[in-house]
């Protein structure tokens, strides 16, 4: 089979290749633009993989996007711009990148009768729950985004369905909560608090610090994209978690103990326009009807995996 990977120089989209030219015999293209969050260095220990070819080049390129699509069995969309601060101060861009594109990509899927499409998109499509509660996100929850990278993919999300519905195209969405581990670019919470912590540096905490994120290690969300592409329905959305909920303060404390700092380094600082509360994914939908699981749960331990790896890296 040959995927057209969007997206793959990117934090998850290079995980996701590497755990496929490893554990598949797949061919895959992997399209990306190379903005400040896609690096060539996330893909050199495959890069002259024989199965593996780089094309540089935006989703929102039609003609690229149909040549690329015309030789392709499969699309997974990972690319996007997907830092909520980012969006905040820039809004088209993400509308751009995350709504335009994947309707081009869809188009060209579409056009060439591509078997599947797989939208990776996230759980901040369904806005936040509250804090202290019991619930969690369902694949058919109500979405309320509350950031405009969190909307740009909701509103991704529909044009996927609604190609689907009006087009019958094969296609498939993954909802995924907060990943984490290697190679993930320093604007991200987890690698931004080690990087200033190793240089002893303050570390900025919104608000009171008490949203609660749910975390994933990245490769168990790669191993749950594998499951779907391999046994998912068409048409049907399947949300990836880990049951790990933290809050983001304890989260820094904890990265703070691993390194040997102080939590002297934490300042509280103005809480960001629309901060969202609490995820929580349920995934007990993708573990019944796939037989997916989790494998990196002792959630600690990986952490001080990843810590290691960014500390020898230099970063």
């Amino acid at each position: 089979m040959k995927l057209l990977i969007t997206g793959g120089c990117g934090f998850i989209g290079s995980h996701f290749l590497r755990k496929t030219l490893t554990e598949t015999e797949f061919e895959v293209v992997n399209l990306d633009k190379l903005t400040y969050a896609g690096k060539l260095e996330n893909t050199v220990d495959f890069a002259k993989n024989s199965r593996y070819k780089f094309v540089e080049g935006s989703i929102c390129d039609k003609n690229l996007v149909d040549k690329l699509a015309a030789g392709a069995d499969v699309i997974v969309n990972f690319a996007a711009e997907s830092h909520v601060d980012n969006s905040i101060e820039n809004p088209q861009i993400f509308v751009e990148t995350n709504v335009l594109g994947t309707q081009i990509l869809l188009d060209a899927a579409r056009k060439h009768s591509l078997k599947k499409f797989l939208q990776i998109s996230t759980d901040e499509v369904y806005g936040d729950l509250p804090l202290g509660s019991t619930e969690k996100f369902r694949e058919h929850d109500e979405l309320k985004p509350s950031s405009p990278y969190s909307a740009s993919k909701a509103a991704a999300d529909m044009l996927c369905l609604a190609a689907w519905r009006t087009f019958d195209q094969p296609v498939l969405i993954s909802r995924c909560s907060n990943n984490f581990g290697t190679h993930q670019l320093a604007e991200k919470l987890m690698p931004l608090v080690i990087s200033r912590a190793l240089k002893n540096e303050k570390i900025s905490v919104y608000g009171d610090g008490k949203n609660v994120r749910d975390w994933i290690h990245v490769n168990d969300h790669c191993s749950a994209i594998l499951k779907i592409l391999e046994r998912g329905q068409a048409g049907e959305i399947y949300n990836v978690g880990a049951d790990n909920e933290v809050a983001n303060i304890d989260l820094v404390k904890l990265l703070l103990k691993i390194l040997g700092k102080s939590e002297g380094l934490i300042e509280f600082v103005k809480d960001r326009p629309g901060h969202d509360r609490r995820y929580a994914i349920d995934s007990s939908k993708i573990q019944s009807e796939l037989g997916w699981q989790p494998e990196h749960v002792n959630f600690e331990e990986e952490l001080k995996k990843m810590v290691t790896w960014y500390k020898k890296e230099n970063f």
